[in-house]
């Protein structure tokens, strides 16, 4: 039986990492640590010899090692850059007032959001005063993307692409011009995930750099989609591998809401009538 368990739990390790091959590899990914765990547990009980068993062990504990590294990397918050608050708002959420509190409070250059709906639409008129440059782009029935600035939008630079997730804006920083997104992915296969991210990719390419994005990915930050995008953008995923969801009747938490920038650190901020925490993030876009 541990045999068994150990071909099966195997084979979903290493099926995790295919992503590139077919989109269930990024279904699978969101798993990665489950099928390490049980799989080396599985080896280091079986009658194979000690030279079988404590190799395959070994790469199934380091395929976790991998995963929660990036937990105990120092990072170090850099001087100036700006200050981006994302967060999946919930499209039927019941209360505003703490999280335009919390918002205030964080005082945020830029805040990018996903599932704004008609019930919480009105907090991007609340939030006019503060953050005047706007663009909402719609996307599905759970809400549309939102990317909203303090600076100077640039004229002509708004970019949505309706009904795939993204909307993005160049603004004039003191740091020069940057192109600011917010990207809401559907969930990874079968749900399209990969289909949705290859439309996009050639306009995430062609987006004036720097570009700073940020969104509710539905997927982990070592899946191939977030790889791909992180390399079409210039950029790389910052701040820890906290979790900013916890999966429905399973209770597993997961990493999907993501920032991505040339540099910078980000912590993970409190849900606030959002089923997701937010991601507060102080980036460098140069």
């Amino acid at each position: 039986m541990l045999k068994i368990l150990s071909g099966i739990f195997g084979a979903l390790l290493v099926a995790s990492y295919l992503g590139a091959l077919h989109p269930a590899g990024d279904s699978l990914a969101v798993f990665r640590p489950v099928w390490a765990a049980i799989f080396a547990l599985c080896v280091i009980w079986t009658a194979w010899p000690r030279r079988v068993r404590w190799p395959l062990a070994v790469a199934g504990m380091l395929a976790i090692v991998h995963l929660v590294w990036p937990l105990w990397v120092p990072s170090q918050v850099p001087a100036g850059g700006l200050v981006l608050y994302q967060q999946n708002l919930l499209y039927n959420r019941q209360h505003d007032a703490a999280w335009l509190d919390a918002v205030a409070r964080a005082a945020p250059d830029v805040i990018t959001l996903e599932e704004v709906s008609v019930r919480n639409e009105v907090l991007l008129g609340r939030l006019g005063n503060s953050h005047p440059a706007q663009v909402l782009c719609p996307f599905a029935t759970v809400g549309s993307v939102a990317v909203l600035s303090r600076f100077a939008k640039v004229p002509g630079s708004e970019t949505c692409v309706e009904r795939q997730g993204l909307a993005a804006m160049q603004v004039e920083t003191p740091q020069g011009r940057v192109t600011l997104a917010a990207l809401h992915l559907r969930w990874p296969w079968p749900q399209g995930q990969a289909a949705q991210v290859e439309r996009l990719l050639p306009v995430l390419e062609a987006l004036p750099r720097p570009v700073v994005l940020a969104g509710d990915f539905n997927a982990v930050g070592w899946s191939h989609s977030v790889r791909r995008i992180a390399r079409a953008t210039g950029n790389e995923r910052i701040g820890p591998l906290r979790r900013s969801f916890v999966l429905p009747h399973v209770r597993y938490p997961v990493t999907i809401d993501h920032v991505l920038a040339p540099g910078g650190v980000a912590e993970i901020m409190p849900r606030l009538g959002s089923d997701h925490f937010g991601v507060l993030a102080r980036v460098l876009p140069n």
